[in-house]
């Protein structure tokens, strides 16, 4: 199976997962599912956020899920207990397609990494 058939076929089932779990079936989109990473990276997932945080949280999930590409490193804890990284690298200018895969693989990685999907 090539690796973009495969990557397509994890991605959906991801999406649904995810859907079913937290939108009652519909379906999510890919910055809904980043926000839902940050989420889970914060582990503060009974919370209310404000629109700043919620920004904050998708960052959170981009250095994250970016982090074992060399791009992003963890660097602390903040007292709050937000995480915080800092750039490794640059990432290379991306079409908008580019950027779109390179995030849906981050994140079937992410979910294989937890066993989510197999």
């Amino acid at each position: 199976m090539s690796r973009d058939i495969q990557l397509k076929e994890r991605w959906e089932n991801v999406v649904t997962i995810l859907s079913n779990q937290f939108a009652e079936g519909e379906q999510l989109d890919l910055d809904a599912i980043i926000y839902l990473i940050g989420v889970q990276e914060l582990g503060k997932v009974k919370q209310t956020f404000k629109k700043d945080e919620k920004i904050e949280l998708m960052h959170i999930a981009i250095c994250r899920l970016l982090e074992p590409y060399g791009y992003y490193e963890f660097e602390f804890f903040d007292n709050d207990g937000w995480p915080h990284y800092k750039v490794k690298e640059e990432l290379p200018p991306l079409k908008a397609g580019e950027q779109s895969v390179l995030m849906k693989d981050a994140i079937v990685t992410y979910f294989l990494e937890r066993e989510l999907i197999k």
